[in-house]
């Protein structure tokens, strides 16, 4: 398959693919899946059928039956809708636009990514990306390193060449890449005593079908999940909440969030953790309480990848993000707190982790 071209507006999307040896005789729903590995095939059929799919020079109409031959070239349309929108208490959340650039050259781009925003085109989440929103500022391809959760806000690292993007994810894939996140926690009883402590548990699914989407820990020892390590500080607290800075050794799904939850901290706005699966699901098919919202207290996971620590031209490289303005707004809110100490306190930490590192 090859990517003739293609061109993201605000709230619409066209490729057009080619198809090449390796992909003729597909069935055209297959074909466009390949391309689309995170859509349904029950979509793809549906575009087809709403005839957003075409195959230049071919007349008729198209089934998702229809096989493909080499050299066709096929267009495939698709529509902004309201799925991509965010609600919280029944309104719709005004998303940020605009990613803040932290620094850009010939080669790379490095970001704080706005909560929501996903990292790259992903299930039903094709516009509101950084890829996309950097392809339509520069009108080239733009290339993802690494991800960090939808509902996560902070650092991202974007390629706009495929050597960088190649170098620079062997940084990744190495665990050469230092990460360091801030999060908000909300107190279980009797949580970890110490304010600097390593959590080891090991990390895996219990179950699978949608439910693997809940991240178990289990004991250091346990034969089940696999390692991670996250080393954590909390430097304010009180009754209720905490503040804190993570530094993951080890880049498992949910790591952080999972981490935290073992040792009695565990994310303000957290479904899963924080809540439960069922909770997460009320949520996801928005069927959320007045109580679920009340308990949660944010839309959103309240952790920000705040620092990062790259090989980049031949020298490490040190990148710090600002507090997104919806956790700073609590931090005023609920704990009454001035946001400037706070970052001070934050940088001052992350310059002594790297200065032992």
């Amino acid at each position: 398959m090859l990517i003739v071209n293609k061109s993201f507006k605000q709230d619409s999307y066209t490729v057009i693919l080619e198809v090449t040896e390796t992909s003729k005789d597909l069935r055209l729903d297959q074909f466009l899946q390949l391309y689309l590995l995170s859509l349904s095939r029950e979509f793809i059929k549906n575009k087809i059928k709403s005839k957003d799919v075409v195959i230049f020079n071919r007349p008729g109409n198209l089934r998702p039956a229809t096989r493909v031959l080499k050299g066709e070239r096929i267009q495939l349309f698709i529509q902004r809708s309201h799925e991509e929108d965010e609600y919280w208490n029944g309104r719709q959340l005004p998303l940020q636009k605009d990613p803040l650039v932290i620094f850009e050259d010939q080669n790379v781009i490095v970001i704080s990514k706005p909560p929501y925003m996903t990292t790259h085109p992903t299930g039903r989440h094709l516009f509101y990306c950084a890829t996309v929103y950097f392809e339509n500022l520069h009108q080239q391809m733009i290339h993802s390193i690494h991800r960090i959760d939808r509902e996560t806000s902070g650092l991202l690292v974007l390629a706009k060449n495929p050597a960088t993007a190649n170098l620079l994810s062997t940084e990744f894939e190495n665990n050469r890449v230092k990460k360091v996140y801030f999060f908000m926690a909300k107190k279980r009883p009797n949580p970890s005593a110490d304010a600097t402590f390593h959590a080891n548990e090991r990390m895996g699914p219990l179950e699978d079908g949608p439910k693997r989407v809940f991240i178990h820990a289990f004991p250091a020892s346990s034969l089940e999940g696999k390692e991670a390590n996250t080393y954590f500080e909390i430097f304010w607290q009180n009754q209720n909440y905490a503040l804190g800075l993570a530094f993951p050794v080890t880049g498992r799904q949910h790591q952080i969030r999972v981490h935290a939850s073992a040792h009695g901290f565990p994310l303000v706005g957290d479904k899963l953790y924080l809540g439960n699966y069922p909770m997460f699901q009320r949520f996801k098919d928005n069927l959320a309480t007045v109580e679920d919202h009340t308990f949660m207290e944010l839309p959103r996971q309240a952790l920000h990848a705040t620092a990062i620590k790259i090989n980049y031209q031949s020298k490490p490289r040190l990148f710090l993000s600002p507090l997104p303005y919806d956790l700073r707004a609590w931090i005023q809110d609920t704990l009454q707190l001035e946001i400037e100490p706070i970052e001070k306190e934050i940088e001052r930490r992350i310059e002594n982790y790297f200065r032992e590192r």
